[in-house]
């Protein structure tokens, strides 16, 4: 599992536009949105992590397929974050804290979110939220031109007033129509789950996690509740479906296994190496149990328990590429690199077409002294998933390397609009189109992040 921070995931021409969304998206949305002419990017930490992600897509994909989304375009990302909450920017992402899947309680539960979030992607939602916004936004400027008039006439309390209470009123009307469309969500996805064979008791069990915050003070509730229908409503609703449509549902063993591995993996690296050993015995999947073992271990950096535990793993699932990975992972942060090598390649051979296996094979290799197999594999890694700002980072000292200062500057620039950090992708990006040949595939990428972030950058002055 690796930490990254990134500014939206998008298209490198696209990474700047509509800057706002992303807090919006979010849930969380707050009087600074509407206070701010220009609000910053929103970088969001995710941790990234092949068997976690496929964990997800196994989850998702019965969902998305009911949906009419593409399992296949649609990614599931885990942001790093401990708070309960899922959200969408875009029509080819939904985005789930790791502190959701650590307190949902079964798998059902998490499909259920998995569901709603689906259902905000298919019902057009994020750009009818874009129109709201932006109407939110100018009735707040308005409300704030109207200030300030009033405070030059020397009414300083009344330009108060006008200011909060038009504030007030843009926030209240966009929240009224956000509540709509999770009113909306919450059927559609009700309609998902009895499509994919899900129990609805999972949706009607996520709403009561959030009862008691509907009684909360604003400041004090979960902006997810801020921004959603009253708690009660939700539930009486989704029994109403079940009554209505029964539950058909069959126990799904491999729903629960993803589930399970996906928290229990999550948790080892997120809690305390000692919490995990002294509850990794409760797990009821032996291998499961013994990736939690080793991840414990490993950050206690107890090489030999750690590789005897991943090994006693792969022994159980001697075809799974996943726990090859995460020998890998321990093996070179260990400082084993060939056999950090090994146990990649192994994972490759098993995964060939996992973006992730593949960046991970790559730093191995780099760390190895073998630039150009780096290079070679790393590149793989790009052409599946452009935006994993680790792999971009490996790449660009892959090209460094082994002579290509044009492309090292080209994928450094990339790394760095992704991450948010404009300035430096704009330098980075003038140094690969004088390096790079005119009108090359190279040239012209670099040219996309150059007038991305010359245009965010003249946004800032």
């Amino acid at each position: 599992m690796a930490f990254e921070r990134v500014s939206r995931l998008t298209s490198i021409p696209r990474i700047w536009r509509l800057q706002a969304l992303s807090q919006l998206a979010a849930i969380a949305l707050s009087l600074a949105v509407f206070l701010s002419t220009t609000a910053p990017a929103a970088a969001i930490g995710l941790l990234r992590d092949p068997d976690i992600e496929n964990g997800l897509r196994e989850l998702a994909f019965p969902i998305l397929r009911a949906a009419g989304l593409s399992p296949n375009r649609v990614k599931i990302l885990l942001v790093n974050d401990g708070g309960f909450n899922a959200f969408v920017v875009d029509h080819n992402t939904i985005f789930l804290n790791y502190g959701l899947i650590l307190k949902v309680p079964r798998a059902d539960v998490l499909q259920a979110v998995i569901a709603h979030e689906a259902a905000h992607i298919a019902n057009g939602h994020i750009q009818r939220r874009i129109g709201n916004l932006e109407g939110a936004r100018t009735a707040s400027t308005l409300g704030l031109a109207l200030a300030l008039i009033a405070a030059a006439a020397g009414g300083g309390e009344a330009a108060a007033g006008i200011a909060a209470g038009t504030q007030s009123s843009a926030i209240r009307s966009f929240l009224a129509h956000t509540r709509a469309e999770e009113s909306s969500a919450d059927r559609s996805a009700a309609n998902y789950l009895r499509l994919s064979g899900i129990s609805l008791q999972g949706l009607i069990d996520l709403h009561r996690a959030f009862q008691g915050q509907d009684l909360l003070t604003p400041g004090n509730q979960d902006p997810y509740a801020r921004s959603h229908p009253l708690t009660k409503d939700r539930i009486r609703a989704a029994q109403a479906y079940f009554e209505a449509h029964g539950d058909h549902s069959q126990p799904n063993a491999n729903a629960d296994y993803w589930f399970a591995r996906i928290k229990g993996k999550i948790s080892a690296f997120t809690r305390a190496p000692k919490w995990t050993l002294l509850r990794a015995n409760e797990e009821a999947h032996a291998d499961i149990r013994l990736m939690r073992q080793a991840i414990a271990h490993h950050r206690n950096r107890n090489l030999s328990k750690a590789r005897a535990a991943i090994d006693a793993a792969i022994a159980l699932r001697p075809d799974d590429p996943f726990y090859f990975e995460l020998k890998g992972q321990i093996l070179l942060e260990s400082r084993r690199i060939d056999a950090a090598v090994s146990a990649y390649g192994k994972a490759v051979e098993l995964a060939p077409r996992d973006p992730l296996i593949l960046a991970g094979h790559g730093r191995a290799l780099l760390a190895a002294g073998h630039p150009r197999d780096a290079l070679a594999t790393l590149e793989k890694a790009r052409d599946r998933e452009a935006r994993d700002a680790r792999m971009l980072r490996d790449l660009g000292v892959a090209y460094a390397s082994t002579g290509q200062n044009g492309m090292a500057s080209l994928v450094t620039a990339e790394r760095y609009a992704l991450q948010g950090r404009s300035e430096d992708a704009e330098l980075h990006a003038r140094r690969a189109v004088g390096q790079l040949p005119v009108g090359s595939t190279g040239w012209q990428r670099a040219q996309d992040v150059l007038l991305a972030s010359e245009r965010a950058n003249k946004r800032k002055r």
